[in-house]
């Protein structure tokens, strides 16, 4: 709940709000391995995640007074030309299956699905569960990227994060999510509970997915940039590279076999 907006910059220097503090449960990477979450109970939070992102996508927004939030019309080739462009600008290396990644999503554009209220980051680490049951989702984190806009592209984006255990190891060692862990379901098996969950049809799941692998590539390969050019000295960033190269390869390969896993 934010509790507070200021827009005087001489306070902090920028215009910044203050928000409510929420006590839960916040599953982070290779954190959560230590936690002895059994599968039971991971499958149960999979499915409440899972719920949630559905929920989110059936408010109404013209009743939540957040129509004006975004633009939706033409939201899918804006977020591929975008995630093009921002490509192009933070370029380091010569990988041509990056670029025809791009290109392929570009020439494969599904119809837009409909307009909804999106997260466009929404993974394990952006929910809060309750300290209670460790279940239940208690409070959505990082809101700085939502918007309204076609929700089978946020559902592509949260596929992009999401591994699976016999997906690449240098995939696995920057996971930000524990999706590995025993009890969560599949990208395929995401899917079809989103569907379940939501009412919507992911008619072509495999562009959504490779969407969300071109975003997270493109991410890893700013702040790559950011680092090789020095405005960055954080070790962890020095093979973010890989991770690039890695996702265009898993999009490359989800393409050819025309699947998620």
């Amino acid at each position: 709940r934010p509790i507070h907006y200021c827009a005087d910059p001489s306070v902090l220097g920028a215009p910044f709000y203050v928000m409510e503090r929420v006590q839960g449960l916040i599953l982070r990477g290779k954190t959560a391995h230590r936690l002895g979450i059994d599968p039971a109970w991971m499958q149960d939070i999979a499915r409440t995640w899972i719920e949630e992102l559905a929920a989110l996508h059936a408010l109404d927004v013209q009743a939540v007074g957040l129509a004006d939030l975004g633009r939706p019309h033409g939201y899918v080739r804006r977020q591929i030309e975008g995630w093009q462009r921002r490509y192009r600008r933070s370029r380091t290396h010569d990988l041509p299956e990056i670029e025809q990644v791009g290109t392929w999503l570009h020439e494969h554009m599904p119809p837009e699905s409909g307009a909804a209220l999106i997260h466009n980051d929404y993974k394990y680490d952006n929910v809060v569960l309750s300290p209670q049951d460790g279940r239940s989702v208690i409070a959505i984190l990082d809101w700085e990227m939502a918007t309204v806009g076609d929700p089978l592209m946020d559902l592509g984006t949260s596929l992009g994060y999401w591994l699976e255990p016999g997906d690449p190891e240098v995939m696995q060692q920057i996971a930000l999510s524990p999706t590995t862990l025993p009890g969560n379901p599949n990208r395929e098996q995401v899917v079809a509970w989103y569907e379940e969950a939501s009412g919507r049809s992911v008619p072509q799941p495999v562009f959504y997915y490779v969407y969300g692998l071109f975003k997270v590539a493109v991410i890893m390969q700013q702040i790559f940039a950011r680092y090789q050019a020095g405005y960055s000295r954080d070790p962890r960033f020095a093979g973010l590279i890989h991770g690039v190269r890695s996702c265009a390869q898993m999009a490359q390969r989800a393409i050819q076999r025309n699947q998620l896993s």
